[in-house]
């Protein structure tokens, strides 16, 4: 297949995956919103922790004042909505092991690729129409945050965010390749979204746990976009995050192929 029958069927399964979830638009804009409602429960978790829930506090616990614990959740749910992956792991390793992998084998599609566009259509979808309750949801928390970053820093939270969706696709597709060689992987599934959630930078700033936590590149689908948005980075060490980032990203993409045809090699087409 050229190239350009390549970015061809690429584009017709990105149309047709867009128009597929705009199906469901009524219930990601509720979905959305709903899910930023755990936030109350920060507000006064950590106003509790703190002993006031004044936004102006001096107080901080490992560098962070009241107002930015509050503000690094709503980051945080920013940054996830990019990085998640539902289903993509459990998909691949029902594929695999139903064998209706094949029928990617038996068509001019690669399965990765399709996956990627298809995860592609799903977050262009959702934002178009989770815009209005981020908003939302922002405007009644802004004065938790400390004001708004310079330009520089906007674009590196912009470009972290990109990343951290790709970042989160490929660890997660890495994991559904898996069950070339395991036919049952839910229960490994289940230990990553438990290590993700907490190693992500998403139940708590990374701040607060041992520093080779940060050698994982699970901080970036949450911690670093959201550090950066709070400014506790420099520009110096955004570009050092985004560069480690860039080659995390290169890493995965190239164990993902590796593992995708040493896993060919050993595949039955078991199932119907």
């Amino acid at each position: 297949m050229t190239l350009a029958n390549r970015f061809r069927v690429y584009w017709i399964i990105l149309q047709t995956s867009m128009a597929e979830r705009f199906a469901y638009r009524s219930d990601f804009a509720l979905g959305t919103l709903f899910r930023f409602l755990p936030i109350i429960t920060q507000i006064f978790l950590w106003g509790a922790i703190f002993g006031t829930m004044d936004t102006r506090s001096d107080k901080k616990i490992a560098g962070y004042t009241y107002g930015e614990f509050v503000a690094y959740y709503l980051m945080a749910m920013l940054a996830r909505a990019f990085s998640s992956m539902p289903g993509l792991s459990s998909g691949i390793a029902r594929d695999i092991r139903e064998g209706t992998l094949k029928k990617y084998l038996t068509q001019p599609i690669d399965m990765l690729g399709y996956l990627f566009w298809y995860r592609v259509a799903h977050k262009l979808v959702y934002y178009v129409v989770a815009t209005i309750p981020f908003i939302i949801v922002f405007y009644l928390c802004r004065d938790y945050f400390p004001g708004w970053p310079d330009p520089l820093t906007i674009v590196g939270v912009i470009a972290s965010l990109q990343m951290a969706f790709l970042m989160g696709f490929l660890i997660e597709s890495l994991l559904g390749l898996i069950a070339f060689w395991f036919l049952e992987v839910s229960s490994l599934l289940f230990i990553y979204m438990m290590l993700n959630y907490f190693l992500s930078g998403h139940m708590i700033p990374l701040d607060m746990l041992p520093q080779w936590v940060e050698w994982l590149p699970f901080k970036y689908l949450a911690y670093v976009p959201c550090k950066m948005a709070l400014g506790k980075y420099s520009h110096a060490e955004m570009g050092q995050e985004l560069l480690i980032e860039a080659i995390w990203i290169a890493a995965l993409f190239w164990m993902n192929r590796w593992v995708f045809a040493r896993g060919l090699r050993q595949y039955g087409a078991y199932g119907g």
